[in-house]
C-alpha cells in the first residue's frame, strides 16, 4: 500500500459499501465546474479499488449513479456517463491483471447504449476473476429494487412456484439485485451528509455506518483504513446483549 497506517487487516469486513458524495461541492469550493469534481472522484475510485484488493476485501459496492441522479442537468448527466464509459474501458486491463470481477446493480437499461455496451464487455471479460468483486450501483434505487423483488415473488406465487404463506426474508434476499453477495458489513458515506439516500435499504439493515466530512475526491487510503479501524472497534450484537456476544 502507498501509505502506512496502524490497522489490523485480519478482521476486515467482507463487504464494504460506499456512498461517494461531495464531488460537486468539492469542485465548487475550488471555483471549478461540477464535472471537474466528478473526474477527480474517478481517481478516488481507482485508488480505493486498488487498496481494497490489496487488503483482501472480498466485495466493494460503490453508489456510482442513483435513480434520482437522472434529474440532474442534462449536461452533468451526459458528462457523468462519459466519465463512466471511460473508466470502464480504461480500467479493464488493470481489473484483469489484479483479478477484479465487475458486476452491477440497478436499472442499467436506462444507461446510454454505449455505456451499456462497455459495461457488458467488462462484466463478461472479468466474470472469472476472484480477488475482489467490484459492484457498481448504476441507475440504482433501493426502493425500486425492493419493488422489483416483490414483483418477481408475486409472479412466482401466481405461477404456483411459491406459497404466499411461506414467503420469508430469504425470498426477498434471493430476488434482489445483490443476490449471491453477502450484505455489507460497513457503509461509508463521504461528504459530510448523514443519510442513506435510497441505497441498499434491505441489505444495510445491520451494517455499521461511518460518516466522514471528507469529500469523495479527497477520499484516499488513510481515510478508508480509518473507517475500517473504527468498524473493528465496534461490537456487532445483532439483537443480542454485549455479554452474549462476548460469551459466544
Amino acid at each position: 500500500m502507498s501509505e502506512s497506517f496502524d490497522v489490523d487487516l485480519s478482521p476486515i469486513p467482507s463487504h464494504i459499501a460506499i456512498i461517494m458524495d461531495g464531488n460537486g461541492r468539492w469542485a465548487q469550493s475550488k471555483k471549478k465546474p461540477r464535472l471537474f469534481g466528478h473526474r477527480a472522484g474517478a481517481e478516488s475510485v481507482q485508488k480505493i479499488v486498488e487498496v481494497s484488493r490489496e487488503i483482501g476485501l472480498r466485495y466493494l459496492t460503490l453508489y456510482a449513479f442513483s435513480s434520482e441522479n437522472w434529474r440532474r442537468p442534462e449536461k452533468e448527466v451526459t458528462g457523468l456517463m462519459t466519465i463512466l464509459k471511460h473508466y470502464l474501458e480504461s480500467e479493464l486491463p488493470k481489473m484483469q491483471k489484479n483479478g477484479i470481477r465487475l458486476v452491477s446493480i440497478g436499472d442499467v437499461s436506462k444507461l446510454p447504449a454505449g455505456v451499456r455496451k462497455s459495461l457488458h464487455t467488462v462484466i463478461e471479460a472479468t466474470q472469472n476473476n476472484s480477488k475482489l468483486t467490484l459492484n457498481l450501483a448504476l441507475s440504482y434505487g433501493g426502493r425500486n429494487e425492493i419493488v422489483r423483488a416483490v414483483q418477481k415473488i408475486s409472479q412466482k406465487c401466481l405461477d404456483g412456484e411459491l406459497d404466499v404463506n411461506s414467503i420469508g426474508d430469504d425470498d426477498i434476499t434471493d430476488n434482489l439485485d445483490t443476490y449471491g453477495m453477502p450484505d455489507p458489513d460497513l457503509l461509508i458515506r463521504t461528504g459530510g451528509e448523514a443519510r442513506l439516500s435510497n441505497f441498499l435499504l434491505w441489505q444495510l439493515s445491520y451494517a455499521e455506518i461511518y460518516f466522514t466530512n471528507t469529500m469523495w475526491p479527497d477520499f484516499r487510503e488513510k481515510v478508508f483504513l480509518q473507517a475500517i479501524l473504527d468498524f473493528q472497534q465496534r461490537q456487532r450484537r445483532f439483537g443480542r446483549t454485549g455479554e452474549q456476544v462476548i460469551q459466544k
